[in-house]
């Protein structure tokens, strides 16, 4: 599993869920800022430590390592990730 944790209101509660799926023998890739990691960087199978910004920014710099991911898993996995089907290349301009 993933968690993405930034150290804000609802830090608390997600880190409940993780350690739920912990108890359960799940294993958790941890993102967070250093004040996430340092309370629950040390359970998690993987922690990926981000930069402390405003909330306002964390969604866009949460999603790079999120995207990254997901693109050397598919490149693992042998998919193409240069085709994917029913995808529309195209660019209308008026």
């Amino acid at each position: 599993m993933i968690v993405i944790a930034p150290s804000d209101d609802l830090f608390d509660k997600t880190a409940s869920n993780m350690q739920e799926v912990i108890a359960r023998g799940g294993r958790v890739i941890f993102l967070s800022d250093q004040a996430g990691v340092s309370r629950l960087g040390d359970i998690a199978a993987a922690t990926i430590e981000l930069p402390t910004v405003d909330a306002f920014v964390a969604p866009i710099l949460y999603t790079i390592p999120v995207q990254l991911l997901a693109y050397h898993t598919a490149v693992l996995k042998g998919t193409d990730v240069d085709q994917p089907r029913n995808l529309a290349k195209s660019v209308t301009v008026e």
